[in-house]
């Protein structure tokens, strides 16, 4: 099996998200989650003056464009380029160019190898984000995506949430 490597995704201006939530519903739909490993819409915060009044927000960092993480193959090629709302791959003609570490690096995106120290079945604890100070026993670890799938409990309910390395340790 080939690795996976970062294509670009030309898209309607404004679809960036609409695109990427299509692309997530069909990888999930179509059980493609061991080939499209991320979908991104690179974001960057800038300080927007409104009214005399600095406000963070957050901005695309390429408006029409849309990131993602695949093993480059037909099925794949064929879901991509058919989700509504894309144009294209980034690429002559119709053959899809991968970009290179030395691209991704400014992106902050390429992410080093954390090594981890627990295992599915494990009890950890969020240590940060929305879920944190939350204690689930992990049911799926992603070395690829670097996060762990842990079941929490929500509205009396388990309900699993995949969170990242960096986010949870052990118990």
């Amino acid at each position: 099996m080939s690795t996976a490597k970062w294509y670009v995704v030309h898209t309607y201006s404004g679809y960036e998200n609409k695109v990427k939530a299509n692309i997530d519903k069909t990888i999930e739909n179509r059980h493609l989650e061991d080939q499209i490993l991320e979908v991104r819409v690179p974001m960057q915060d800038v300080v927007e003056l409104k009214n005399g009044v600095q406000k963070a927000a957050q901005r695309k960092m390429f408006p029409g464009y849309v990131l993602i993480h695949m093993v480059m193959n037909d099925d794949t090629w064929y879901v991509v380029r058919n989700t509504r709302g894309v144009t294209g791959f980034v690429g002559p003609g119709s053959k899809p160019v991968p970009l290179t570490d030395e691209e991704m690096e400014p992106l902050g995106i390429q992410k080093e190898d954390i090594v981890v120290d627990f295992e599915v079945g494990d009890t950890v604890s969020v240590i940060s984000g929305a879920w944190a100070d939350t204690v689930g026993v992990i049911q799926a670890i992603n070395t690829q995506k670097q996060s762990v799938t842990i079941n929490v409990e929500l509205f009396g309910r388990e309900t699993p949430v995949e969170i990242g390395f960096s986010d949870v340790k052990k118990m």
